[in-house]
């Protein structure tokens, strides 16, 4: 029986290492999103109902993090991240790239407590109300339950999903888009192009809420420099984590789910 398990994991590694780098670095994301999509598929709005089918992102998100990490896990030998430089600017620009995201809802919360009515237009802006989303409150009153669901929120969001991202949006797409051949890990990290520039940056704003477009095209951008300036993968996976767990305290924090 042992000898089976060994030769069907030394099968599985076999067939990983012949995946084409193009696949092991886009599919990662590929999965991720559609598993994006299951809550809608089940999601019913009434109280009474039991949590999985009340909120199903809270058992969709954590199989898709165990799912995403795994396909990361066994497609490792086609990622590059080094070298690892260029940290302290990955650091200060991931917490500045959030500052931009958050600061629209902060000035909407200071423009309503001046008595100034909300307008049609502000949602273009950033300026919407981020109460609806994730909330891990609905499992409060478990300490247990709240600790896993938390837990996993931030393992998703720090650890997985700057991977899956940085893996497609930079290590893949923004060379693929400068080959004549397809053949993009012949170009070196980081090759600047501004037709590049925009297709990704642009790209990285659109797959995201209308309200969000204005922080993900600025972060998108620092994102690029980040790339450009460095050519280290690793200092982008590492800029992306340190934003998105910035983002998750503040959200933690504030209530505002609609953040995450």
């Amino acid at each position: 029986m042992l000898l089976v398990h060994w030769r069907s994991i030394a099968i599985i590694r076999s067939m990983m290492s012949r995946v084409s780098p193009a696949i092991a670095h886009a599919l990662p994301l590929v999965l991720f999103t559609l598993l994006n999509a299951v809550p809608g598929l089940f999601s019913i709005e009434n109280s009474e109902l039991p949590w999985h089918l009340r909120a199903p992102e809270h058992w969709v998100y954590p199989l898709q993090t165990v799912l995403c990490a795994t396909v990361l896990l066994l497609f490792r030998k086609h990622y590059t991240l080094a070298p690892w430089r260029g940290l302290w600017l990955a650091f200060m620009l991931g917490i500045i790239g959030i500052a931009v995201w958050i600061a629209p809802a902060l000035l909407r919360e200071e423009l309503i407590q001046r008595g100034v009515q909300p307008a049609a237009w502000w949602e273009g802006l950033g300026l919407a109300e981020r109460k609806e989303g994730f909330d891990p409150m609905i499992a409060k009153d478990s300490p247990l339950w709240f600790s896993v669901v938390v837990g996993m929120r931030f393992v998703r969001m720090v650890l997985v999903v700057p991977f899956v991202e940085e893996l497609f949006w930079r290590g893949f797409l923004m060379r693929f888009l400068q080959t004549e051949d397809g053949r993009f890990e012949r170009i070196a990290f980081g090759t600047h192009r501004w037709k590049t520039f925009w297709i990704v940056t642009l790209g990285v704003m659109l797959i995201h809420n209308t309200e969000d477009y204005l922080g993900a095209f600025v972060w998108g951008s620092l994102m690029y420099f980040v790339a450009v300036r460095t050519k280290s993968l690793g200092a982008c996976v590492f800029m992306h984590a340190i934003g998105n767990l910035a983002l998750g305290l503040y959200v933690m924090k504030t209530q505002q789910w609609g953040f995450w």
